[in-house]
């Protein structure tokens, strides 16, 4: 197990939203963090490939792609030799936008290199500064002849994840979680975090539009040049940076949870 320096950890998902780079290098899997994942990216990318390029129908039904985005599986046949782009201008949506990395100032984004790891269905985690391909690829896809996601990806990300020595935040999304849930080894360090909006008084949990909060949330943690040490450590952060913030109800894992309690999302 490869163990890194002390440094918080925070897990991101990825988006389903992709922006398709321009121009740029080829895929080359040899430079993405995290090594030790080498075997499981090329088993899925291959049988990928393999199925888009020989089996478009096949693999629109596996990926479940409507008949109006088929160009999706040309794309996907097309992952070893398309252009790349940091995974972090790579992917979109709400969660992205809200923490528009490329506006944080250089130290942040530094801080955002080394502290944050975004899931992936294909990769298993990336580095912001990864380059990749766009491509269409998600936690509930299932490729004929491989076994489920989880299967694969469980104990490879699983070993990262306890090699790690700080505190994590796992911001991922459910899916995301049962693809390589928190080793039952770290998970007194590591938290997840649960945004609720406070309509009058009322708390209720905020589904879709949490992306936003967690985006802004990550965008403030990677403000802070202190690691946060512990989870209530995390706890000061947030509220350092203005955020409501309350303990939760821990999950069925045992992993910690901080409400974050928000009027506007």
């Amino acid at each position: 197990m490869t163990q890194y320096r002390r440094s918080v950890l925070i897990l991101l998902p990825p988006s389903e939203g992709k922006r398709a780079p321009e121009s740029g290098p080829r895929l080359a899997p040899a430079t993405l963090s995290w090594q030790e994942l080498k075997g499981p990216r090329a088993q899925i990318l291959g049988a990928l490939v393999d199925l888009c390029s020989s089996s478009p129908t096949r693999a629109a039904t596996a990926l479940g792609i409507t008949a109006a985005q088929l160009p999706l599986v040309a794309q996907n046949a097309q992952l070893r030799s398309a252009a790349t782009a940091p995974a972090i201008e790579v992917y979109s949506g709400v969660l992205y936008d809200a923490l528009d990395f490329s506006t944080l100032p250089a130290g942040a984004r530094s801080r955002g290199d080394a502290r944050i790891a975004i899931a992936s269905a294909l990769w298993g985690l990336l580095r912001p500064s990864d380059c990749i391909p766009a491509y269409r690829f998600s936690a509930d896809s299932r490729i004929p002849g491989l076994p489920p996601l989880a299967g694969i990806w469980s104990g490879p990300v699983g070993d990262v994840i306890a090699g790690t020595t700080g505190v994590i935040i796992d911001m991922r999304s459910g899916s995301y979680e049962k693809l390589a849930p928190i080793p039952t080894a770290c998970s007194d360090r590591c938290v997840t975090l649960r945004v609720l909006q406070d309509r009058g008084g009322t708390l209720s949990v905020v589904s879709h539009h949490n992306k936003a909060t967690k985006g802004r949330i990550t965008a403030g943690l990677l403000t802070v040049t202190k690691e946060p040490r512990g989870i209530g450590g995390v706890a000061d952060a947030l509220r350092a940076l203005g955020y409501r913030v309350e303990p939760g109800r821990a999950n069925r894992a045992g992993v910690a949870t901080l409400d974050v309690i928000v009027t506007d999302l």
